[in-house]
């Protein structure tokens, strides 16, 4: 592998850069083309929504889970957030001692509004079980407990005594989520609970700061995930702004939001791509359509993260917290490792803090190393819902971390490493490196597409593209992809500091 700071001729990298750009407008604007083309088609399938505030286009909503998010922020949820930022500036300024338990007053009051009595009252029976649980101080049972509690959320019977609280499905899929969220919270104080000894046990492994680590609203139903050790101490010294630099905060963090937001309704009133890929014309589109269907969608989950996480970023930086750092866009990554690294942070440190490194991690050798990694991605996949497709993901990602750690691994040999120094010039090795990793981000996309659509849309992909495609459209892509490896390399050449 290259050097790290191995620079290749300005105009090269330009040249890589602009050939990216190009690549990503012309596949865009092949997928619009489709779009239009197949509208009255995919309407009548899908039916498509029509919207008056862009112009009246309509609307791909098939992504369940932007429009459902967005439906909540319009009718509550975006309400609530606002209470917690004005009560959490309002405790600043006036009970700032109180604080955390006034923010976990009103996490249980905006739980109660929008859940109902049985919404928090199920909350609350998963922390108090945890934490009966923890007391035990075993690992095995704490565990065991949180795996449990997560389970009740599959089981048909429980799932049809939750449906009836509700009205609406709405309502009870915002119970699920939030459930699944809050297994990720209670799991890390069980945990931190169970390493801390008896002798130094300390005040915040309680049960009050248990119940303000919960039920934080920011992070309540979707995250981003902040492991309990680093809540309480940041919630206990916070770094807190003057009001004006808190406006100044507000504002900027507010101009970003607003233009992500703009840009996935953008994509989903221009690009029909969650539709084409539920439909039978992805077998028949061009392959400029059916890859830019492939770099649309992945990068609509990108943009569509950065609005979902970065709006209780927000409100966690007001309140003195250090959120995770927002995903990495996509089109810069170009290995299974940094996907993971870069892209959910906060789900990626509890991962490795409660699951890898507990299991040994890479200190116990190639097998204990291969079985954490497993373990790991096979607790993702659960936490996820289980589902064939999501054991079929998360299976096919410990591949390409395990075939890309190997591969590192091999190059990193003095006799490899020596081989290559001696023939290849450090540009060479850079280009080497690009080549290499044009063939991991082929994967990387193949396979979040099986997370994105299914077994079957990443089955059409792999046929279309390494399996009738071959040889000129396998190797076109990687030809792309090669540039785009460029980029990302550089990228993170200049901007990531590990």
């Amino acid at each position: 592998m290259p050097h790290q700071g191995t620079v290749l001729p300005r105009w090269e990298l330009l040249l890589y850069l602009l050939a990216s750009l190009g690549f990503h407008s012309y596949s865009f604007y092949e997928v619009y083309r489709v779009s239009r083309e197949h509208e009255e088609e995919l309407d009548q399938e899908f039916e498509l929504e029509t919207d008056a505030l862009f112009g009246g286009l309509k609307k791909d909503a098939t992504d369940f889970e932007w429009s459902f998010w967005m439906d909540w922020g319009k009718q509550r949820v975006a309400w609530l957030l606002l209470g917690h930022a004005a009560v959490s500036q309002m405790a600043t300024l006036l009970a700032r001692k109180h604080r955390p338990w006034i923010l976990t007053a009103y996490g249980m009051w905006a739980c109660w509004s929008v859940l109902g009595a049985p919404g928090v009252l199920t909350v609350l029976l998963h922390t108090v079980t945890t934490f009966c649980v923890a007391q035990f101080r075993s690992l095995f049972l704490s565990w065991l407990c949180s795996l449990l509690l997560l389970s009740t959320l599959r089981l048909q019977g429980v799932e049809d005594i939750k449906r009836r609280w509700y009205g609406t499905d709405s309502e009870y899929y915002l119970l699920q989520f939030t459930l699944t969220v809050r297994c990720l919270f209670y799991t890390s104080f069980s945990l931190e609970f169970c390493w801390q000894q008896l002798p130094t046990l300390r005040a915040p492994h309680s049960f009050p700061w248990m119940l303000a680590y919960v039920f934080y609203y920011p992070v309540f139903h979707n995250g981003p995930i902040l492991n309990f050790p680093e809540f309480v101490k940041q919630m206990q010294q916070p770094e807190l702004c003057s009001l004006k630099d808190s406006l100044c905060v507000l504002a900027r963090a507010l101009g970003r939001l607003l233009s992500w937001w703009a840009l996935a309704e953008l994509m989903v009133h221009l690009l029909y791509m969650h539709a084409l890929s539920g439909s039978p014309l992805l077998r028949d589109v061009s392959c400029w359509a059916l890859g830019g269907l492939a770099l649309a969608q992945v990068l609509f989950f990108y943009v569509k993260y950065l609005v979902l996480f970065g709006v209780p970023a927000l409100l966690m930086r007001l309140d003195g917290l250090h959120p995770p750092p927002l995903p990495r866009c996509v089109s810069t990554m170009f290995s299974f490792t940094g996907m993971w690294r870069y892209f959910d942070v906060g789900l990626h440190n509890f991962l490795i803090r409660y699951v890898y490194i507990p299991l040994g991690g890479s200190q116990r050798g190639l097998l204990g190393t291969l079985l954490s990694t497993a373990m790991t991605f096979a607790f993702v996949s659960y936490w996820h819902g289980g589902y064939n497709y999501l054991w079929c993901w998360a299976a096919l990602n410990w591949l390409g971390v395990t075939a890309e750690n190997g591969f590192r691994s091999l190059l990193n040999t003095a006799c490899v490493r020596n081989g290559l120094a001696r023939h290849l010039s450090p540009q060479a090795r850079r280009r080497l490196h690009a080549a290499l990793a044009s063939c991991s981000t082929s994967m990387l996309i193949l396979f979040n597409l099986v997370f994105l659509g299914g077994s079957q849309v990443g089955r059409t992909y792999w046929d279309r593209i390494f399996v009738q495609g071959w040889p000129w459209v396998t190797l076109s892509v990687l030809g792309f992809l090669y540039c785009y490896s460029h980029v990302g390399i550089a990228w993170a050449q200049t901007y990531t500091t590990d």
